[in-house]
């Protein structure tokens, strides 16, 4: 694999490139062996203020990542609500609180092992989220993080929500899984996050398009950013 473009597109206007992207993210939760969770759901395909970020492989046009954007309206329930509402009822007094300052859940993020090394999968992700986020005049951001992507969203800006479940963690999408809510209560200040994370958000807002060679323990790649949004 040589290259990469990440891009951009509202989830109603390219049904086929969704099921791509279900299709990708069931098997790499499948090596996992999680077969049922809330994304799983394919309601957000029909649903028009969920934002698709989606890695293709340039060469052969395979998808190997993805994650959501996923404004809070009253048409369809945020995923975490889904997530731990029988955990934690707080969940809806935090989305109710922010829902007017343009709430919104970065939700569905995933990669395939082809991209695992080369430093560009969750992390980038993560980033082209808040980026996108941004882009949509959004001001707040949650997320129901998995163990393995809590520290990438923390250098992105994420705190843990600690008024929610246990100190922030709950048991999902299995018992003997942690997952931790996470918050960004401020997207244009990104404050907690590092001077990396923060510039290259910046830099994708403004420029919209970038294109980086990333290096990452499996080499160097290269990438194009495209946040261009066809309406």
């Amino acid at each position: 694999m040589n290259s990469l473009v990440f891009r951009v597109f509202r989830a109603i206007d390219e049904p086929e490139a969704c099921l791509r992207f279900i299709e990708g993210h069931r098997k790499v939760l499948e090596i996992y062996g999680i077969t049922m969770i809330t994304s799983n759901k394919a309601l957000w395909m029909n649903h028009k203020n969920t934002y698709v970020i989606l890695v293709e492989s340039v060469e052969d046009g395979k998808v190997v990542g993805g994650a959501r954007v996923q404004i809070a309206d009253d048409d369809l329930p945020l995923p975490i609500i889904d997530a731990v509402k029988q955990i934690d009822i707080r969940i809806y007094d935090i989305v109710d609180e922010y829902k007017y300052n343009f709430i919104a859940e970065l939700c569905g993020l995933w990669n395939s092992r082809e991209i695992a090394g080369y430093g560009i999968g969750s992390n980038f992700l993560i980033r082209n989220g808040i980026a996108l986020a941004r882009i949509l005049r959004l001001k707040t951001m949650i997320a129901l993080c998995a163990p393995a992507t809590v520290k990438m969203c923390s250098k992105s800006g994420f705190v843990i929500e600690r008024s929610l479940g246990n100190d922030g963690f709950f048991n999902y999408p299995k018992l003997d899984l942690i997952a931790t809510a996470m918050i960004i209560k401020d997207i244009n200040n990104l404050e907690t996050a590092t001077e990396e994370s923060r510039d290259f958000i910046n830099d994708l807002c403004y420029k919209r398009i970038m294109h980086n060679i990333e290096k990452g323990p499996k080499g160097e790649i290269r990438v194009e950013y495209n946040l261009i949004l066809k309406m």
